[in-house]
């Protein structure tokens, strides 16, 4: 996969994390918040035991070799979705986004710096530090009414 098709579908991967909680917090005023996450979580598990079974090249035996927070994966993602389908309402849509972008940007500027979880090191240089506190400023502004 060259570059352009993976940025592009890094931008569709955008919009989808943009539309997933305004969709969930729809679905939680039908059956609840918790209740959503569910489903949500439920809905795509479904999908991607299709994607799987269709095209998995991997062992999903593996697992077993797995170390205990290597799969924490899913639990990080229900509490990201949770906490979506809780905020969304009560902030809106864009504030939760910028808030979420700006704690992505952050948290892995500092998982770069370190290399964490034996991924390349990357140095955090004034320059990324001046663009995340411009991100805060951008919060600051979005979430402020």
């Amino acid at each position: 996969m060259n570059n352009l098709m993976l940025v592009l579908l890094m931008a569709c991967g955008g919009v989808a994390i943009a539309l997933q909680p305004s969709i969930n917090a729809r679905l939680a005023q039908k059956v609840g918040s918790f209740e959503s996450s569910l489903i949500s979580f439920a809905v795509g598990t479904l999908c991607l035991l299709a994607v799987v079974l269709a095209t998995g090249r991997g062992s999903l035996r593996g697992v077993f070799d797995a170390s205990w927070w290597e799969l924490t994966g899913g639990l990080l993602g229900a509490f990201f979705v949770t906490m979506t389908i809780i905020a969304v309402p009560r902030m809106g849509t864009a504030a939760v986004m910028a808030i979420i972008i700006a704690g992505q940007l952050t948290t892995g500027a500092l998982l770069d710096q370190f290399g964490v979880f034996g991924l390349r090191q990357i140095a955090f240089t004034p320059l990324r530090g001046l663009g995340i506190a411009m991100l805060c400023l951008g919060v600051a502004l979005i979430v402020r009414r």
